[in-house]
């Protein structure tokens, strides 16, 4: 696997001269595809910088080592690159697809989002997939002709397309998040149907990167250890077998050797089933992926199996640890009073934000608050609160 080779697409793969283009036309690049292109518009974006500031599951400054969403989202672009290039389907799609998809994120992760979801209720609510979406659409400000990124139908489809099919009918596009919904209005993702494969593979990266790097950073801050996980299927295998060849393997080694050999398996899984699906399917191209009822990029049974306990275990030991929940809680109240002093005096707003909103109390304003606080790092938060909140802080920049 992984040979570096020159290699023709597979004809189920996103073609780069078959893009249905972006929605405000544009003279091609010379020297790069457009998924290339793509790609190197989020790279640049202000969103994908302030990612590096932002949690995975611990606040920013508890410590330097532990993952940040920058360094999860490129863990996870190697990942699908790596899928990608093993299948011959685009990677460049794959990648861009791999770097953008956590660009919504509030701050301190996955707290920060059900609070501002919390806040919002009475507004349309906020989801993180979407106001990805609303950032590279919308609120990136960068060109002249237009708002946003301006990227190929195929990097949006497969951005809001991130955990599946986002209509149906069981769930209606007036269910769905007010940014998928404001932007369906003047663009056709195709919202009721699975993504390309490219961004499924994205997809599945995401929850290999994620589960492997939660047990780095959960064994480096001792929320649990080495033992509690020989019982998990897999898991426990891999470090059984690295400790009976390398029985004096220092803790540190150890946890690499293991997290290694963990994610090869989990991406050699991975091939082989979407290679089965694909001939069971009889894929042909691009179109047949989609039409599917189901995804063709994912784990076998079995690996599934494995890769839900361990998901389950990270739950309980980690997402769940009292040290994590105190972290999360003042991280919750930091998101919530932030939004409602805003919501209450919306003059409190810097300049640029403030011109953007009509009435107190407004649904417009109340979109602008959060997507003020939801473009917030974790210390900028954390500053911004201290600032209004403590009376010995002065209120100037």
């Amino acid at each position: 696997m992984g040979l570096n080779k020159v290699y023709q697409l597979a004809n189920f793969a996103s073609q780069s001269d078959e893009t249905r283009g972006r929605l405000y036309d544009e003279p091609e690049s010379s020297t790069r595809s457009p998924f290339q292109r793509d790609r190197d518009r989020v790279l640049h974006s202000g969103a994908f910088r302030r990612l590096i500031h932002k949690t995975q599951v611990f606040i920013a400054h508890v410590g330097d080592y532990y993952r940040t969403r920058l360094t999860h989202s490129l863990e996870v672009a190697q990942i699908a690159r790596s899928i990608s290039r093993e299948l011959k389907v685009n990677e460049d799609l794959a990648e861009t697809l791999a770097l953008c998809h956590d660009l919504g994120h509030t701050p301190f992760g996955h707290a920060g989002e059900d609070a501002l979801n919390a806040a919002m209720q009475n507004h349309g609510g906020f989801d993180h997939n979407a106001q990805s979406l609303r950032i590279v659409t919308h609120l990136e400000q960068r060109y002249a002709n237009f708002d946003g990124l301006n990227l190929t139908w195929e990097t949006l489809e497969g951005l809001v397309k991130h955990n599946g099919p986002v209509v149906s009918v069981d769930n209606p596009i007036s269910h769905a998040p007010y940014a998928i919904r404001k932007y369906s209005e003047k663009h056709d993702l195709e919202l009721n149907g699975h993504a390309g494969i490219e961004a499924q593979i994205a997809a599945i990266s995401d929850d290999i990167a994620y589960n492997n790097h939660d047990i780095d950073d959960g064994l480096r801050a001792g929320l649990f250890t080495a033992d509690d996980l020989l019982e998990l299927p897999l898991v426990g295998d891999i470090f059984s077998q690295v400790m009976t060849i390398y029985p004096d393997l220092e803790p540190r080694r150890l946890r690499h050797e293991v997290i290694r050999r963990l994610i090869s398996e989990m991406v050699s899984d991975v091939v082989a089933e979407t290679q089965k699906r694909i001939r069971e399917n009889n894929i042909q191209s691009a179109a047949d992926i989609r039409g599917l009822s189901h995804p063709v990029a994912e784990f076998s049974a079995g690996m599934q199996e494995s890769h839900l306990a361990l998901k389950k275990f990270l739950h309980a030991k980690m997402y769940r640890h009292y040290e994590v929940n105190r972290s999360m809680s003042k991280a919750r109240r930091v998101v919530t009073d932030l939004f409602n002093l805003f919501y209450d005096e919306p003059e409190l707003l810097p300049e640029e934000w403030l011109v953007l909103c009509d009435a107190p109390g407004s649904e417009k304003t109340a979109r602008i608050i959060c997507d003020y606080i939801a473009g917030m790092t974790d210390r900028f938060a954390v500053e911004e609160h201290k600032t209004l909140f403590n009376l010995s802080e002065h209120n100037y920049r």
